[in-house]
Formats: structure tokens, sequence, C-alpha cells
């Protein structure tokens, strides 16, 4: 006889909140691993497709529309043994935000809240997702190398640093001011002076710059080996 075999979609929201690289985590209210952490996802139900059960998770959970946030897929997980109810198989999808909304637990949750990514990583997840939370920040930092997405998390008009910081949060390295300003500036299309400044920093007076979040960078701006400041 065919094994049975259950679909589900998690969803892995990451945001920079506090000043560190954030995900929304879930307490999980029924068993298995009832008071567990947990990333926010489900079963599908009647007639959806992955896409659709991962769009309905997210408005659960955050009870914003996704319409303006983009859900990339970043994988499929399929471990019989990753669920020990019965056979499941799960379709992972990972989106930025570029505010930490406050969280409505949604399901099977008892609690929904932002944690650190280095916090996360060091609590006992349920099912996998350890490996997708691990994998979701791996797609994270690449998107930031291909696109202008880290303008999602400055202000309509931003400074050279306050988009280096940006990069620092979700990339985790300290990069060079001078080499990264140079960088960004040789990248068609990528960001453009709006004629203004301004001395928010609190230093001298620095230009103000605006980017669509989601244009696709025509040169690659790669990210630095962690264990370097990314002067090189």
């Amino acid at each position: 006889m065919a094994e049975s075999v259950k679909i589900a979609a998690d969803v892995v929201l990451l945001t920079i909140h506090d000043n560190s690289l954030s995900v929304l985590l879930v307490t999980r209210g029924k068993t298995p691993f009832k008071g567990q952490p947990a990333l926010p996802g489900g079963f599908l139900e009647h007639g959806e497709t992955v896409e659709v059960a991962a769009q309905r998770e997210f408005l659960e959970e955050t009870g914003l529309t996704p319409d303006r946030i983009r859900l990339d897929q970043i994988g499929v997980y399929s471990d019989p043994k990753r669920d020990p109810r019965s056979r499941v198989v799960s379709v992972a999808f990972s989106a930025l935000i570029p505010k930490a909304i406050v969280p409505s637990a949604g399901g099977d949750a008892s609690d929904a809240h932002w944690i650190s990514v280095a916090e996360a990583m060091k609590q006992d997840l349920a099912f996998d997702h350890h490996s997708i939370l691990q994998a979701a920040v791996e797609h994270a930092r690449h998107v930031l190398e291909h696109s202008a997405a880290a303008a999602a998390f400055c202000e309509a008009e931003f400074t050279m640093s306050e988009l280096r910081r940006v990069y620092e949060i979700i990339w985790d390295v300290e990069l060079d001011a001078g080499n990264f300003h140079r960088k960004v500036a040789k990248i068609p299309g990528f960001v453009e002076p709006v004629g203004r400044s301004t001395a928010r920093d609190g230093g001298r007076p620095a230009t103000l710059y605006r980017a669509d979040p989601n244009r696709r960078l025509s040169t690659f701006l790669t990210q630095p080996s962690r264990e370097t400041d990314g002067a090189s």
C-alpha cells in the first residue's frame, strides 16, 4: 500500500529588529513539540497550492497581505522522520520584512514573537526548523548580493552609512566604509542621490540617496567572508 503523505508550508519571516537580524517564531500550542519554538507553518487546505498556503500563514501571523512582500521558495524538506505524527513533506518559503510588525499567533500556535537569529539558532526548534532557518538566512544574504532589497530596511531617503549598516547586520560582517561606498556607486541604477544631505548621523552632513528595493542589480555586490572585515 502506498504511503500517505501530507504537504505543509513553512514560512521564515526575517527583519531587522533591535539592530539585529531577527526571525518570527511561534510557540507551538499542540503536540508534537508542544511549548517549543517553531517557524510559522501549516498543512495545505483543500484546493490550495503551497504558494497559497504560505501566503495564508503569512497573513495569519502578521495580519498583512503578502502582496508587497515577496515570498521566495527556499527548499523542500522530506526526511521521513521529520514529523513524528506521519509522513509530512514541507515546502519552505522565506520573506524579508522591512519592519518588525506586531505578530498575531495563528493556527496551532499559542504565541508569536520576534527573536534574533543568533538566539534562535541556539534554541531547540521543533521539527527540522533549525535547518530551514539556516537556509533562509543564507538565502537572504544572497538576495542582497544581486538586488537592492537592503534599501527596504532604510528610510525612503538614506545615507550610505545607513545602507551599509543593513548589509553588515544581514551579512554578519563589518564592512569598510570607503570600499562599500565605491562598490555601490559603481553599480548602475542601484542608488540615486536626491540632491540633499543630512547630519542625523551626528557627524558631517552626508548625501541622501534613494533606491528601488525590487530592482535587480546588473553587477553583484559580493558578500565578503564573515571571518574578515570586508575591506579587501
